[in-house]
């Protein structure tokens, strides 16, 4: 079992490949990774106010993929890959507000 194995299932039917060449995660954790980034980005150039509200918002955003990856394991629903990418996408977006709401938090409480 490979290291990467245990980040993501690099699944062929459910990745990207580029001139024959598979991603090296799925199109659920590309969306992940490519929304994190841009907030990540987004955020080294522009003030966020984490209020409640965005906090909000961000367990919202959680919601589509929780539910999109859990039929998808419990029941026989397939899932298509643009589905797969644009829940991956929200998900990623809510995890990293989450992350640094908390990060904002605890810095103003030291």
């Amino acid at each position: 079992m490979k290291i990467i194995n245990l980040i993501c299932h690099r699944n062929p039917n459910r990745s990207f490949f580029i001139k024959g060449h598979q991603f090296p995660v799925c199109i659920r954790c590309t969306g992940c990774y490519l929304a994190i980034s841009l907030y990540l980005i987004y955020t080294y150039y522009f003030y966020v106010d984490y209020s409640i509200y965005l906090i909000i918002t961000a367990i919202l955003l959680l919601i589509p993929m929780a539910i999109d990856g859990t039929t998808q394991l419990l029941t026989n629903r397939i899932s298509n890959n643009t589905l797969r990418f644009i829940t991956g996408f929200l998900g990623g977006l809510g995890l990293c507000i989450i992350f640094k709401a908390t990060k904002y938090y605890i810095y103003l409480t030291i």
